[in-house]
């Protein structure tokens, strides 16, 4: 028997990776973390309801609940990030560098300090291998699958992580919340990061960051609109632009941002989903982190530059000098800059990078 913290986020995941844990005999001690202290009253981050969920979990499973504060280490470590990739036009991933910065980093040294010897979540992710040796799977349900959220995760960290949710779907999940009688059962699931949640994502950026409206401007030149500034859009981005019913080359095609011209703060747009312009068939990528030895230049894998986005085969043209090099067999859409690509041979995630 093991003892065992397990982050109750006030979800079905990770409730039903509580009673899993319990029904196998282990110690479970749950732990609530709050990494938000603004608008705690706000309804599109409900943390106060989430740890009254927590609560309500862990007295139908008769098991010790703690709230731990992150929220010094989250503001340092990962929203100065956030806003810094923002700042200077790239389209960053927080849910990735909190899972390595605060989940199994800060989170897990609390647990440790609990005298635990593993710290679980309700990710969908599966590990196999031994302690050192570890690998990080792909979950069984490929909808669900988690692990590109977690491929920054060193082997420190996997040695101590535990994902009872790999092997089962999500109605399974369901299915088993209602067979224990949690309370939680049937919550919906949360959308999008807790500090954003679900409001408007500009209108939450301009809280922190200066606007600089400009131009939007076609690859030609021609002026279409304006921008509110280019930290608040994203490559791709198609809603929100306020161009709808501008005519262009492609009448009747809707308009998509395809870049970002810096230093004259124009935002580049195109018509139509499959303008060349929103095709790449190479990556560079920096900041790497591989689980185990890194790809070899050459060799053949599958790259996802976005979450649930299906692998995409690829061949490693260089590795080396801290960056990476991909090259596609079919071009990609919207690769975009500040986005983590993740490489996996086969079900085995590998590790990745940031796109540059």
């Amino acid at each position: 028997m093991s003892r065992i913290v397990v982050g109750l986020s006030g979800g079905v995941d990770s409730a039903v990776t509580a009673w899993l844990l319990q029904r196998e005999g282990h110690e479970v001690v749950g732990v609530f973390m709050k990494n938000w202290e603004a608008d705690d009253d706000d309804p599109n981050c409900p943390a106060r309801q989430d740890f009254l969920d927590v609560l309500a979990v862990g007295d139908a499973l008769g098991i010790e609940v703690e709230l731990v504060n992150f929220s010094r280490e989250y503001q340092d470590r990962v929203f100065a990030y956030f806003l810094a990739e923002y700042q200077a036009g790239r389209t960053p991933n927080p849910d990735v560098l909190c899972n390595s910065e605060i989940k199994f980093k800060a989170f897990l040294e609390h647990a440790l300090d609990l005298k635990a010897d593993f710290l679980a979540t309700g990710h969908y992710a599966r590990l196999a291998g031994e302690p050192g040796h570890r690998l990080l799977l792909k979950a069984m349900d490929a909808n669900k699958d988690q692990s590109y959220f977690l491929h920054r995760l060193s082997q420190a960290q996997i040695a101590r992580a535990m994902f009872p949710l790999g092997g089962l779907s999500k109605p399974e999940v369901r299915d088993l919340a209602r067979r224990a009688g949690l309370p939680v059962a049937e919550k919906k699931d949360s959308t999008g990061i807790c500090f954003i949640g679900e409001r408007p994502f500009r209108e939450f950026l301009q809280r922190y960051l200066p606007t600089r409206p400009g131009p939007m401007a076609t690859p030609e030149g021609r002026v279409v609109g304006e921008h509110q500034g280019l930290t608040f859009y994203t490559l791709g981005q198609r809603q929100g632009l306020g161009i709808g019913g501008v005519k262009g080359a492609r009448e009747g095609e809707p308009w998509f941002v395809a870049g970002k011209d810096r230093e004259g703060n124009r935002l580049i747009v195109v018509q139509g989903h499959d303008h060349p312009l929103l095709l790449a068939d190479t990556l560079v990528a920096a900041d790497l982190s591989w689980l185990g030895p890194p790809p070899l230049a050459g060799g053949r894998y599958g790259a996802k530059t976005r979450y649930r986005q299906c692998d995409a085969a690829c061949a490693v043209e260089h590795i080396g000098d801290g960056e990476l090099r991909l090259r596609f067999d079919e071009a990609q859409w919207a690769v975009t800059p500040g986005q983590s690509v993740v490489l996996y041979a086969g079900e085995v995630c590998l590790g990745g990078g940031v796109i540059q």
